[in-house]
């Protein structure tokens, strides 16, 4: 790949083109032409409508609510760039879904992550930027670089536009996500209480057995990097209730709620919810609890980095004021 100059040029998929465009507006760059569609069997198509030779290309298309269709479509445009003689193509996934696929962990099952990242490569993309991959180690997965960005800092911002943190707890979930809710808590300056969880198949039912931790007369904020069912957080949220939380709060990075979670969600004892833009979700402009904060500068901040060779391992440690609370609801 050859040092690139000139115009950053950003693309986006069929389901990425809201967060794209959020990330033009930050650094001030029109939003490529092209266009994607659906023929009647099925078939996915996609089209570039401006030149990109020898141009750097930053591709956002996120994996999330419909990952097959959307992948397919991804590596369709990571070719169609290729095949147009781009200098570099980067792709930008703010939710990878399938990194959940990390091991292989019972019998002949495939490790999905692994098979994602070798199609990406094979397809031609230079480069990957996500979030908050629900297995870190998926990295290990690519020969590509891979920028995995960290929506903790973000969201800790704004929870401090909500709640008091002098009388803080976080909570996570599970022993899973431990390590990264100490950093929530390191970020905030409190103590951490753990969910003692357990999953006996692979129907999106998890079961509490307890909370490990002091809860009582604390304000409790619960972390996690994704919830589809929002049982998760309801049935913590009522257990840490149980145990003499105050108040409790809950984030996310990516808000992958049903109309039925969002509903969950809403009759809870969770007094709100903070979740980022990764995932696009038409119907959680209803919801009463929900408040979106944007990552979308965070992700243009980060290509104008790598578009201007420079290091993005300062964003890991402290994010630039002005990409802090950026609501957007």
């Amino acid at each position: 790949m050859n040092s690139g100059s000139g115009t950053i040029k950003i693309f986006a998929g069929s389901t990425g083109r809201q967060f794209a465009q959020r990330m033009c507006e930050y650094i001030d760059a029109k939003l490529g032409n092209s266009e994607a569609f659906k023929f009647s069997d099925g078939n996915t198509f996609v089209r570039i409508l401006e030149p990109v030779r020898d141009k750097d290309v930053y591709m956002v298309a996120p994996i999330s609510t419909n990952p097959n269709d959307e992948f397919v479509e991804l590596l369709f445009w990571i070719d169609a760039f290729k095949r147009a003689s781009a200098n570099s193509i980067t792709a930008i996934i703010p939710y990878f879904s399938y990194a959940q696929g990390d091991k292989k962990d019972e019998p002949r099952v495939s490790i999905r992550a692994r098979v994602c990242a070798e199609s990406i490569e094979l397809a031609g993309a230079d480069r990957v930027v996500t979030m908050d991959l629900h297995s870190p180690q998926v990295q290990g997965f690519f020969k590509i670089p891979v920028d995995n960005l960290l929506g903790m800092p973000i969201l800790c911002e704004a929870v401090k536009t909500q709640i008091n943190i002098k009388n803080l707890v976080v909570v996570s979930p599970d022993a899973g996500f431990t390590k990264t809710a100490r950093k929530y808590a390191a970020y905030l300056g409190c103590p951490i209480a753990i969910g003692d969880k357990v999953r006996d198949a692979h129907d999106e039912r998890a079961r509490l057995l307890g909370v490990i931790g002091d809860v009582q007369g604390k304000d409790a904020l619960i972390v996690d990097d994704f919830a589809i069912s929002g049982r998760t957080l309801t049935n913590m949220a009522r257990e840490l209730r149980r145990r003499g939380a105050k108040r409790i709060c809950a984030c996310l990075t990516h808000g992958l709620l049903t109309q039925a979670g969002l509903n969950g969600i809403d009759r809870s004892e969770i007094e709100w919810l903070i979740v980022t833009d990764t995932v696009c979700r038409p119907f959680s402009a209803g919801s009463k609890k929900l408040r979106t904060v944007s990552v979308a500068p965070l992700f243009a901040h980060a290509i104008r980095c790598i578009h201007e060779r420079e290091s993005v391992s300062c964003m890991f440690y402290k994010v630039p004021d002005d990409l802090i609370n950026i609501f957007i609801d």
